[in-house]
């Protein structure tokens, strides 16, 4: 059933209805999506961040070279960027899913507003979804600097891993040592919006499961 569930998540917009309808015939509404999509994230930005962090280590060992194969080198290096951009693709795919759960999700909450007769019960439920859309404006907001600052970030490693690969002497070696001080001030803005971002998706996890208890 599952497996079923994400296979409809991956289709076009008739699908994602499908996949609302066999949601919610298991108890879980938009709500429940969205909390678990933003959890899914906070987890694939805490991978994408060891990754990144991972493959700048992996190049400032590069300049430290003393002698060997180059080619072992660049092998390592490749394997290490792949990844990165493995777990950049992940980010970026999470961002989009919470984003499509989200539109939706307000939508549907503002139309059943108008539902509402009573206008006490009314009045409130729009200061909750406007509460709601201020939390996770700011939490979209952090989701995607931190997807922004990925991108020079990947493409410093790109250009180094091809130079790398062009250039297998000491010229590739010693480009590394000339542009490892900004790709490391690159990858330390990165970390450090990934873990607002963390933050932030933790602080809206938490008014969801605030409002249902």
């Amino acid at each position: 059933m599952k497996r079923s569930l994400f296979l409809l998540a991956l289709g076009g917009a008739s699908c994602t209805r499908l996949f609302y309808k066999a949601s919610a015939t298991i108890g879980r509404e938009k709500r429940d999506i969205l909390t678990s999509r933003v959890k899914d994230a906070r987890k694939d930005q805490e991978e994408a961040k060891e990754q990144f962090q991972t493959t700048l280590e992996a190049f400032q060992a590069v300049t430290g070279f003393q002698g060997g194969k180059l080619e072992d080198v660049y092998s390592k290096l490749s394997k290490e960027f792949d990844r990165c951009e493995d777990r950049a693709k992940d980010v970026s795919d999470r961002i989009e899913s919470i984003e499509k759960v989200a539109k939706d999700m307000f939508r549907e909450w503002s139309k059943e507003i108008d539902e509402i007769g009573d206008r006490s019960l009314r009045t409130q439920s729009r200061t909750l979804l406007r509460d709601t859309q201020t939390r996770y404006d700011a939490l979209a907001g952090k989701l995607k600097e931190s997807e922004r600052r990925m991108t020079p970030v990947l493409r410093a490693f790109r250009d180094q891993v091809l130079f790398l690969k062009h250039n297998l002497n000491a010229r590739a070696i010693q480009s590394l040592k000339d542009t490892s001080v900004k790709i490391d001030a690159d990858v330390t803005a990165l970390i450090r919006d990934m873990d607002a971002s963390i933050r932030e998706a933790d602080a809206f996890v938490a008014t969801l499961a605030k409002q249902e208890s």
